[in-house]
């Protein structure tokens, strides 16, 4: 009888409770990991790895009490080895120079969906997986180019990644959400061809759906941009 192989375990470090959550969440659904536990501070999140240790932090750099490679210093200066898969807005490459050198094995940048984080995990899972001794450079480059990304997930048939960049623009400034009418409107689209990007942006779990009840009829369906941090 073969045993199953150890789930890799994951500390979720992010202040805002909602996107929290919601990376959680997306941790939970790629096979193979495990949520171990959710830091909202720097504390919070030493006193979480001194209790349960952890293969992997998904680390938000601003964080109410420091930023985030404070803390992942500190965490090296007491020992504790866990990768990092960096999880920020922030695009200033010494930052991620600096990441790099304390062991920040990825970055994802904000806003992201569910299979960006996917894609990053699996590859990380496939690194973690490299085991014994390398043959020669072909082997090293080999097992390093698993952590790195080819290139964006295609996009699902008819859909085009200049279209999909207006609708997201467009429903992220729309402080009260919008209809696939209106977002239609505001590119320059049909209704149809805008709810079938707006439905894309529901799956990827970039935006939520709500029915909006007016004066008569049925109710339209109204979407949202989900905002998941800074």
């Amino acid at each position: 009888m073969t045993t199953a192989p150890a789930r890799i375990r994951v500390l979720v470090v992010e202040d805002d409770p909602v996107a929290a959550d919601a990376h959680a969440l997306y941790v939970g659904r790629v096979p193979g990991f495990t949520v171990a536990g959710i830091a909202h501070s720097r504390a919070e999140a030493y006193r979480a790895l001194e209790r349960t240790p952890v293969e992997l932090i998904l680390l938000d750099l601003y964080l109410p009490d420091g930023h985030g490679l404070h803390l992942l210093r500190a965490l090296r200066a007491a020992g504790h080895s866990a990768d990092v898969i960096a999880v920020t807005s922030a695009r200033d490459l010494s930052v991620v120079r600096e990441g790099v050198s304390l062991g920040v094995v990825q970055y994802v940048l904000k806003p992201f969906t569910f299979a960006t984080l996917r894609d990053r995990l699996d590859r990380y899972a496939a690194f973690r997986a490299t085991a014994g001794e390398a043959a020669g450079q072909d082997e090293v480059d080999r097992a390093l180019a698993t952590l790195r990304t080819p290139g964006p997930a295609a996009l699902p048939k008819g859909l085009s990644a200049p279209t999909l960049e207006a609708v997201t623009r467009t429903l992220r400034d729309a402080d009260g959400g919008l209809t696939a009418a209106e977002a239609g409107a505001a590119v320059g689209i049909s209704r149809i061809t805008a709810r079938r990007y707006l439905e894309h942006l529901v799956t990827e779990g970039r935006a939520a759906r709500s029915p909006r009840y007016g004066q008569v009829g049925r109710p339209e369906l109204q979407y949202r941009w989900i905002r998941s941090g800074r």
